[in-house]
């Protein structure tokens, strides 16, 4: 009874990562198409990066604490109530039509704020509703449901993104440029507010599982533990360092719509296929993973599998198809889900559970400066080089990286099977 409870939980948990990273794609397809309708502007795409970087690089290890010494369940459940009430504002701007780039941005930080204490939640949540055995497969199994999502949520949201110029012309009998843009995100945004109260219910239904930890005051001692416990962790440390790195400077997500419109010549719709490209590839092989787990060789699979995503990279850059685009896209988000799962297996193997709070937040600083700051790199690289050389150069990056950790980090190169600690 207990084993049918848990899992329950988890299945709870997982609808509730499905439909909160669904939201969440929608509004990132959103935001970058009507800042870029707004200002035609590659720097201002990155700033939508940059601003929801910064705030969860300044409040993470605070949310790290706050996880490990109160209720997962409400935190998580916190964080999606103001990616909800975020997306209300978002709507409730584009439909009156008095959104504008100052605004985007602002509301782009709250995400920050929101994504600062989901990700360390999120991933400390997870360990408690599955033995360590199943681990690397449950981690596989809510990775690949995950890529579902995003699958779906940027496809969606492009598609009705393009219902702009019918809800404009239903609503306002209209057909400006303006009008189409506001209503079409509009659309989107209320869409996501919706998937966004279903993930939070989805939480609130999870059984509270208590924490057997000592309260203490958020001291530096207590903020920089998770800091301290990943430095002393070279295979950790390698793992999450080479996601940082990788995403860093071979993401392209942010300049999409400048490929998508200049290069590829397509709309709205074309943009949402393309950012679900790589979870097309990624839940693929993430369901393969969940039944035929990595035995051995996980150090030499995970730098191989950042290896492939850099050279499609690069093929991405060098393209003007727009199906080898999707196809070379979906090959990347294929490699990137091998490298999730064994990074993500090693950090929770590896880490005690009253750790997992402050472990995860600063894995969850890794995360968004790869993301997030990535976003803004390659936004402020193609300002200067222009779309194509910036992807191409951050591929080639990848590459130099890759070749770098195989030295700097050799426990990592020669780490075998992913499975708990001995000692």
């Amino acid at each position: 009874m207990q084993r049918l409870r848990d899992q329950l939980d988890y299945l709870r948990l997982l609808a509730a990562r499905v439909t909160g990273g669904a939201a969440n794609q929608m509004l990132m397809v959103a935001l970058g198409w009507q800042m870029y309708d707004l200002t035609g502007s590659a720097w201002d795409l990155g700033l939508v990066g940059l601003a929801q970087f910064l705030p969860a690089l300044l409040l993470t290890l605070p949310a790290g604490h706050l996880v490990d010494q109160h209720d997962r369940r409400l935190l998580l459940a916190a964080s999606l109530g103001l990616q909800l009430l975020t997306a209300g504002c978002l709507a409730l701007a584009s439909g009156g039509g008095w959104v504008g780039p100052n605004l985007i941005l602002g509301l782009s930080v709250l995400l920050g704020c929101a994504r600062a204490l989901q990700m360390p939640a999120q991933q400390a949540l997870l360990p408690s509703l599955v033995p360590p055995e199943l681990l690397p497969r449950a981690i596989a199994t809510s990775s690949s449901t995950m890529q579902a999502a995003i699958i779906a949520g940027p496809a969606l949201g492009g598609v009705l993104y393009a219902l702009g110029p019918w809800a404009a012309g239903r609503v306002e009998h209209s057909t400006a440029a303006s009008a189409v843009a506001h209503w079409g995100a509009a659309i989107v945004y209320g869409v996501s507010l919706l998937l966004l109260v279903a993930a939070v219910l989805a939480v609130l239904t999870i059984r509270h599982r208590p924490l057997q930890v000592r309260r203490a005051a958020p001291g530096l001692e207590q903020l920089t533990a998770g800091i301290r416990f990943i430095w002393q962790r070279p295979v950790v440390l390698g793992a999450i360092s080479l996601d940082l790195f990788a995403v860093l400077l071979g993401g392209a997500t942010a300049l999409l719509p400048i490929f998508v419109r200049d290069i590829l010549h397509t709309g709205p719709a074309g943009l949402g296929l393309l950012r679900g490209a790589p979870a097309l590839g990624a839940v693929l092989v993430g369901l393969w993973l969940s039944r035929y787990p990595i035995a051995r060789r996980a150090g030499h699979w995970l730098l191989g599998a950042v290896a492939v995503f850099g050279l499609s990279m690069i093929g991405f850059a060098l393209t003007t198809s727009f199906l080898v685009a999707f196809a070379v896209l979906a090959i990347s988000g294929a490699a990137d889900m091998v490298s999730v799962v064994i990074r993500q297996s090693l950090v929770q193997l590896e880490t005690p559970d009253e750790m997992r709070g402050r472990v995860g937040a600063v894995n969850s600083v890794f995360i968004g400066a790869s993301n997030q700051l990535g976003e803004f790199e390659s936004g402020a690289t193609a300002a200067l080089l222009g779309p194509v050389g910036s992807v191409l150069l951050g591929g080639f990056g990848v590459l130099v990286v890759v070749a770098l950790w195989f030295r700097l980090f050799p426990a990592l190169a020669q780490r075998n099977a992913l499975q708990p600690p001995t000692t």
